[in-house]
């Protein structure tokens, strides 16, 4: 049975990710009608990017301490802050800043502190037995959420708003979610805070006795991370376009199948989990979809292509709830925010140095080699933490 605190988690998740899912759209456009070149466009989001990773691990190192409603609530009366800075001047500096601190989301993903912090909450308003049924859930509301933000854009053109005061309309309903999200959190009992910890070790970002399970997990994931960055969904059309001359519409049916396909696999994560355990999960759904991978490029023309490529969809997000859920079970529950911050900046991190080195790979885009690099390191991360971790059980696994 969910708790209060975890229907409410289900809400501000759903909140925060409607409003990344129309930020994300209209950030560039908006930037470039206040008179920002491309480079100062890039800086805003990098400074964005990077502001997130900084961000995040300063504020999960210490939430288990000081107290997770504090953090979250400070993280929402940051991104209020930044949602007005940004309709309101055209200063680059201030813009920077406002990146920075404020979890500017131009991904479209979350930048900061509050998936950690609201995934260590989780973990606590569950039963151990029910843990990956509620991130499966919680995943399922963030993606269906961030898909209606990026269709509420069109909002501002059905009242007949100039594109400058529809996107200023659309930086001030940023603010207006952060508003709320700071009600939201305000909300959140006592039980949503960190147990006491029975260990006097010393911390180091908030880790002590599973700091070395925590690395070993950052590492990995940085590894699958860094593979998937060859195959962001923006690549994948790219690749589409120069291999096979799909057009714009095609593409747009064929990403809109892989999105949904991908939100069945979040649904069929749990009960598989169930049956066969979380890392069993994590890895033997992760392969079969890798080799997937590998087949796409290989196939003789654009519908086979197509069709592995959805198939691999169908199995590809097996490994996200049941890998956070595996992550939330190991670590100590003092460390819980601390764990998810660091293991969500070492894949956010690793994912965004990728594509620096993809863009060389489509140079002959007949060898498939963004699907082929992507799929071989893939496999290699599925052999590793098997082997890593195939002795560390979590509660419910060991009985």
């Amino acid at each position: 049975m969910l708790t209060a605190d975890g229907w409410l988690l289900f809400a501000t998740n759903g909140v925060r990710n409607f409003a990344y899912g129309f930020i994300s759209v209209i950030l560039g456009l908006y930037l470039a009608s206040q008179g920002l070149q491309a480079e100062a466009i890039g800086a805003v989001f990098t400074a964005a990017l990077a502001g997130g990773a900084a961000i995040t691990i300063a504020l999960t190192a210490v939430a288990d301490r000081i107290g997770r409603r504090r953090v979250l609530m400070a993280g929402a009366a940051l991104m209020a802050v930044a949602g007005v800075v940004f309709s309101s001047t055209s200063n680059l500096v201030l813009l920077i800043i406002s990146a920075i601190l404020g979890t500017i989301s131009p991904s479209g993903k979350e930048v900061g502190p509050f998936l950690s912090v609201e995934q260590a909450i989780l973990t606590q308003a569950v039963s151990s037995e029910q843990r990956t049924n509620a991130f499966a859930l919680y995943n399922i509301i963030g993606s269906l959420a961030g898909a209606f933000g990026a269709l509420a854009v069109g909002l501002p053109g059905l009242f007949r708003l100039s594109p400058l005061l529809g996107y200023r309309a659309l930086l001030m309903a940023y603010a207006a979610a952060a508003v709320l999200l700071l009600v939201l959190f305000a909300r959140l009992s006592p039980e949503a805070e960190a147990l006491a910890s029975t260990s006097g070790a010393r911390r180091s970002l908030g880790l002590h006795r599973s700091r070395g399970a925590v690395t070993k997990l950052a590492s990995l994931f940085a590894i699958d991370a860094f593979a998937g960055g060859f195959i962001v969904q923006g690549l994948v059309s790219y690749w589409f376009y120069l291999r096979f001359g799909v057009d714009a519409a095609t593409l747009g049916a064929i990403f809109f199948g892989t999105n949904l396909l991908s939100a069945f696999s979040f649904m069929a994560a749990a009960p598989i989990a169930k049956r066969i355990g979380l890392l069993n999960t994590m890895v033997f759904t992760h392969l079969p979809s890798n080799v997937l991978l590998l087949l796409v490029p290989l196939m003789p023309g654009l519908w086979p292509a197509v069709a592995m490529l959805l198939a691999r969809h169908l199995l590809s997000q097996l490994d996200v709830p049941t890998r956070q859920s595996y992550t939330m079970a190991v670590v100590e529950p003092d460390e819980r925010s601390a764990a998810a911050g660091i293991t969500s900046v070492a894949r956010n991190g690793a994912a965004a140095i990728a594509p620096a080195f993809a863009g060389a790979t489509l140079a002959v885009p007949a060898l498939g080699l963004p699907f082929i690099i992507a799929g071989t390191v893939k496999i290699i991360y599925d052999l590793t933490v098997l082997t890593a971790f195939r002795k560390v059980k979590p509660p419910e696994e060991t009985n």
